[in-house]
């Protein structure tokens, strides 16, 4: 079988497919293989939501995007996928496929490109061992390297389709944190609060964007139908950082972390604040005090040109000033996007520099076991010139 030639022209790719084959070409490598869910979408934009197969994104550094998946998924993934060339595996009905299986079917996109004897780019921090041994034993003739740190770099700036998705995910996240607030002040528990949220957050989905899929990233062992998320924790629980809500009424003197992760067609947004029930005591109040003194001076930072980790020795230097500085936190916030945590840090060892297109969390806070948590975190966009907050929900001391 011949190479059909993608019917696609380059321009009808995202921006995102040129700057990972230009770093393809200056790193020498001829061809991607992607398993990971988050990247399989990077490259085509099909998320099959529930995994029983691998779906295996195929990049090569001169030709448009392949897509390789089960025939149980085609029709699927021809409704979602925006790449033109999707190839099949597995027996089906009366499916005709490349293969009976994914290593086969892969053998024969890989020859058709002509680049089963060259450099082949592999996610080492995501396979497994097995399919990394898979891999080796049908391209016995290729170099294989590691293109995980590869692919992230291209991630870490967003392209204008991601960004407008980043918005929404942050609206619908904004409807939830109000709601929760609301339902802190009307007297819930976490689990009533947290209902009441998803409720709302999904209404406003529903009736605003419904050409918007909220569908996160599964794995082979079961798929996310719905990525809107949010949990709280109140009293002692809140150094718990993430657990199921339960039936707790928060008390009087105590906070309450409130939490949501959304995503709209991949792309999610990360919205946190601290609500006080009623005064605090002094110790707690002090620390919120300061970490919203530390807020208010590192955010003029947060914009094009600056170092990540000089976000960080700002507020490690706001802590030390206030006699926190043994609880500066390893990190202050996160490159945010395809997951809900990347792997960037905004931390002492970054070496990364703020750019146009990026989007992280800012995430200053104090935790003191037994004393005080002052979660609080934004999803925030580098603009051209500045930067802008998605998440919106009111902030600042919050008491109720």
């Amino acid at each position: 079988m011949d190479f059909r030639p993608n019917t696609r022209t380059h321009n009808t790719q995202p921006p995102r497919i040129g700057r990972l084959q230009a770093q393809m070409a200056n790193h020498g490598v001829d061809v991607i293989i992607c398993f990971k869910p988050e990247h399989s979408f990077y490259i085509t934009g099909f998320n099959p939501i529930i995994y029983s197969q691998p779906v295996i994104a195929v990049l090569a550094a001169d030709h448009e995007p392949v897509l390789l998946l089960h025939a149980l998924r085609e029709e699927h993934g021809r409704a979602g996928s925006r790449v033109a060339d999707i190839r099949l595996f597995g027996v089906w009905g009366d499916k005709k496929t490349t293969g009976p299986d994914w290593q086969t079917a892969l053998t024969s996109i890989l020859r058709e490109l002509g680049v089963e004897h060259k450099t082949i780019g592999v996610e080492e921090e995501f396979i497994s061992i097995k399919c990394r041994r898979q891999l080796e034993a049908i391209f016995p003739k290729a170099e294989f390297v590691d293109v995980s740190d590869l692919i992230d770099v291209c991630r870490l700036t967003k392209d204008p389709d991601e960004i407008a998705h980043a918005r929404i995910a942050a609206k619908i996240s904004d409807i939830g944190m109000e709601t929760a607030i609301a339902g802190l002040r009307g007297g819930g528990t976490e689990r009533d609060v947290c209902v009441s949220a998803m409720h709302e957050m999904n209404m406003f989905w529903a009736k605003n964007f419904p050409n918007v899929e909220v569908c996160d990233f599964g794995s082979f062992e079961g798929g996310v139908h719905n990525g809107l998320w949010f949990w709280a924790l109140s009293g002692e629980r809140t150094f718990l950082n993430c657990d199921n809500p339960t039936q707790r009424r928060p008390l009087p003197g105590e906070t309450v972390s409130l939490l949501s992760w959304t995503v709209a067609n991949g792309m999610h947004a990360e919205n946190e604040r601290t609500v006080a029930i009623g005064p605090l005591p002094e110790p707690c109040k002090r620390a919120f005090e300061a970490i919203l003194e530390i807020r208010e001076a590192v955010d003029p930072l947060i914009k094009p040109g600056t170092l990540w980790r000089d976000l960080f020795e700002k507020t490690r230097e706001g802590l030390e000033a206030r006699g926190y500085g043994a609880h500066t936190p390893g990190r202050i916030g996160h490159s945010i996007g395809l997951g809900p945590h990347e792997r960037a840090s905004i931390d002492a060892k970054s070496q990364l520099v703020l750019e146009p297109g990026m989007i992280i969390t800012f995430e200053p806070h104090i935790r003191i076991p037994g004393t005080c948590q002052t979660q609080i975190s934004d999803t925030v966009l580098i603009t051209k010139t500045d930067r802008e907050y998605l998440t919106r929900a009111r902030g600042g001391y919050l008491e109720i």
